[in-house]
């Protein structure tokens, strides 16, 4: 299940079996090869600092030969967008839909992240630095940045709405302003881990999440 999926949805259906398919073609595991390369540069640099040049550079191929595959910088930084979303679908919210539906759940979706975002300070997370680059820059590149941000914050909404449903939670639990305090707990962590360095950003964020739902919980 996608992150947009269970937003629109109460009730989780299973993926749908997928039949035999053969493995991509060569142009696709190409292109894959480039955008997995492109990632890694962006989260060095940021999505402003790739270039078709260097990603060239670094895939050693012809600039024409990367350019063939996206056409324009700005298509390869949504590609970037794009492929980080999925990552972080698969790392943080699918792992999350193991455990039971409420308050589990809903702390496993914040363990996730949090443990995402500690492995992230050294290279550091798209969301945050692409929001630090493109927030005054309306075109495309914000557009994808927006949407896969808008998916997982609804996300946590949804997550919260669930456990106010199952009765984890006060009724009177504001979803939205919950999942805002959440949101914000990771953008702490990241600042205090990423550039202030505090090892005990990790424990503060934990006992704050803990301290949200103690105010929140019957």
């Amino acid at each position: 299940m996608t992150i947009a999926s269970h937003t629109r949805s109460t009730a989780e259906r299973p993926s749908p079996v997928k039949g035999p398919h053969k493995g991509p073609h060569k142009g696709q595991q190409t292109k894959a090869a480039i955008v997995d390369t492109a990632l890694a540069l962006a989260s060095q640099v940021g999505l402003e600092g790739l270039s078709i040049g260097a990603i060239a550079e670094m895939m050693q191929m012809s600039k024409s030969g990367v350019f063939a595959h996206f056409g324009s910088r700005e298509e390869l930084q949504i590609s970037v967008v794009r492929e980080y979303h999925e990552r972080f679908e698969r790392e943080v919210f699918v792992p999350a839909l193991k455990l039971p539906r409420g308050l589990p759940r809903l702390r496993a979706l914040f363990d996730n992240w949090m443990r995402q975002t500690s492995t992230e300070i050294d290279s550091g997370c798209i969301y945050i630095s692409g929001a630090v680059e493109f927030d005054d820059r309306p075109g495309p590149v914000r557009d994808a940045l927006v949407d896969t941000v808008n998916t997982w914050q609804a996300a946590i909404h949804r997550a919260v709405q669930i456990a106010m449903a199952e009765g984890h939670l006060k009724p009177d639990t504001d979803p939205a302003q919950l999942a805002f305090e959440i949101h914000g707990l990771i953008l702490a962590l990241h600042y205090e881990a990423r550039f202030l360095r505090n090892p005990q950003g990790l424990q503060r964020a934990r006992q704050g999440f803990d301290n949200l739902l103690a105010r929140h919980q019957p």
